[in-house]
């Protein structure tokens, strides 16, 4: 449903406090190669697999995530997929984004993934910010971002 208020908000909000994002789901065209990249690369666990909750089409996900259930990451199944790769042009997910401790345990993260043949940016930073990046894709086209930041 697109949004047509374009009213700019003057008031302060007076919606409950949020205490973080718990989860993400991500649409993967093999659920199984992707649980298995995912727990590989990000040294994620699987959690549990659940139906998709009030769809007439079907599909589940398998929820992979830290032992505690802190962060986790949805990866989704659904029938009507016609297996495309991701495009990050187009209205939805741009990318997903972990932070680490600091720029230390970014370069560790660097040569884990160079040990592990994955392509990626290496480790550089965001200029007239303070942070550093390291992007890399999931199988999928899907790009992940790790982030640390100074101080």
């Amino acid at each position: 449903m697109a949004s047509t208020d374009t009213t700019a908000v003057s008031e302060p909000s007076t919606a409950p406090a949020l205490a973080g994002i718990q989860h993400v789901g991500l649409t993967v065209r093999d659920v199984e190669a992707s649980v298995e990249w995912y727990t590989r690369v990000l040294g994620l666990e699987r959690q549990f697999d659940e139906p998709h909750h009030h769809s007439d089409q079907g599909g589940y996900a398998v929820v992979i995530g830290t032992p505690d259930m802190s962060l986790n990451v949805g990866l989704d199944h659904h029938p009507g997929n016609a297996g495309e790769t991701f495009n990050p042009t187009r209205t939805g997910l741009d990318h997903l984004c972990f932070q680490v401790a600091d720029a230390d345990a970014l370069s560790a993260w660097a040569t884990h993934l160079d040990q592990l043949g994955i392509a990626n940016s290496g480790v550089y930073a965001v200029e007239g910010a303070p942070m550093w990046l390291l992007t890399f894709d999931d199988p999928d086209g899907i790009q992940l971002e790790l982030i640390a930041f100074a101080g």
